[in-house]
């Protein structure tokens, strides 16, 4: 199957890149979460807008990310949410909450599609999440998690 992805998708490219891939993976995956686009001659001509507006998103160049990287490391990041006495929370921790507190605690803005969360974050104390800046480069940064 052949499609265009409209957001970056680990292993596979980011956005504005044509890619084939299995057709239940696509069909069942990245065609109902919005990652990608089937592919037609009418959808290559939307290519060179996704590109466009990737560049403008993207970080200027490898010494840019550098400098964002330790600045994202360097910061520590304190988010206030509602949790039980067991220190489970109702809920969990999105990517966007995160993208906020990064901003709110002093750092550079984050695009929330740049957070990966291995795993979901559904207790209170210190977790570690990463930042992919630029296609080389993927800082680490320190959430601690604090009930409100």
């Amino acid at each position: 199957m052949k499609l265009i992805l409209t957001h970056e998708v680990t292993g596979l490219g980011a956005p504005g890149d044509v890619i084939t891939v299995k057709d239940g993976y696509g069909r069942n995956y990245l065609l109902p979460r919005g990652f990608a686009i089937a592919w037609t001659k009418g959808a290559e001509k939307q290519v060179e807008t996704i590109r466009k507006a990737r560049k403008s998103r993207e970080v200027r160049d490898l010494g840019h990310a550098q400098e964002l990287k330790s600045a994202l490391e360097r910061l520590n990041v304190r988010l206030a949410t509602r949790a039980g006495e067991s220190g489970r929370l109702f809920g969990s921790v999105t990517v966007a909450d995160i993208a906020d507190a990064v901003s709110q605690s002093g750092g550079p803005a984050v695009d929330k599609r740049k957070i990966e969360i291995t795993t979901p974050i559904k207790t209170v104390g210190a977790h570690k999440v990463s930042v992919r800046l630029h296609p080389e480069v993927s800082a680490t940064v320190g959430v601690t998690i604090v009930a409100a």
